[in-house]
């Protein structure tokens, strides 16, 4: 019986401080604030765990590297070729990287992105689309996404001369 009163009087502040940050709930003023120990306290967790667990050896750390070598994360997912055919007509080629993690219906506004992109850096008013079409290539050893298409760059239809 003593331990349960003694836990109940410790477990009495602790509900009491939890009650009283509900009034800011109730007042709609609810902010959501992460913390982060830092990237050098990360890194060295992150150490210590791999150790603990044994994945410091060099036939892991081989494994880790190849395997980050051929998915190569921080490499864009679309490659963007833009050949320019006659004045104001523009070609776009997109290639999709062969290992990604996502990005398998974002085709089309990759290349609708680029045609924008085109327009505004040339000081067009917008463009016009000739052609879209996208496709899978079934290259060895992994297949990927492509997608090509044509844009006319549109000059300002009311003063073409601006």
């Amino acid at each position: 019986m003593r331990g349960t009163v003694r836990y109940g009087a410790l477990a009495l502040p602790i509900v009491l401080a939890a009650c009283s940050g509900l009034g800011n709930v109730a007042r709609g003023t609810v902010e959501t604030v992460k913390e982060s120990p830092g990237p050098v306290a990360e890194t060295v967790g992150v150490l210590w765990m791999l150790q603990q667990l044994g994945y410091l050896k060099p036939e892991y750390l081989a494994g880790g590297l190849i395997a980050y070598g051929i998915y190569d994360p921080f490499a864009p997912t679309w490659e963007i070729r833009v050949t320019e055919r006659d004045a104001g007509y523009c070609r776009i080629d997109l290639n999709m990287k062969r290992l990604s993690t996502g990005g398998d219906g974002e085709a089309r506004q990759v290349f609708l992105r680029a045609a924008r992109s085109l327009a505004e850096k040339g000081g067009y008013a917008g463009f016009d689309e000739l052609r879209y079409e996208e496709g899978i290539d079934s290259t060895r050893p992994f297949a990927h996404r492509v997608a090509s298409g044509e844009i006319r760059l549109v000059k300002l239809r009311q003063s073409p001369e601006l």
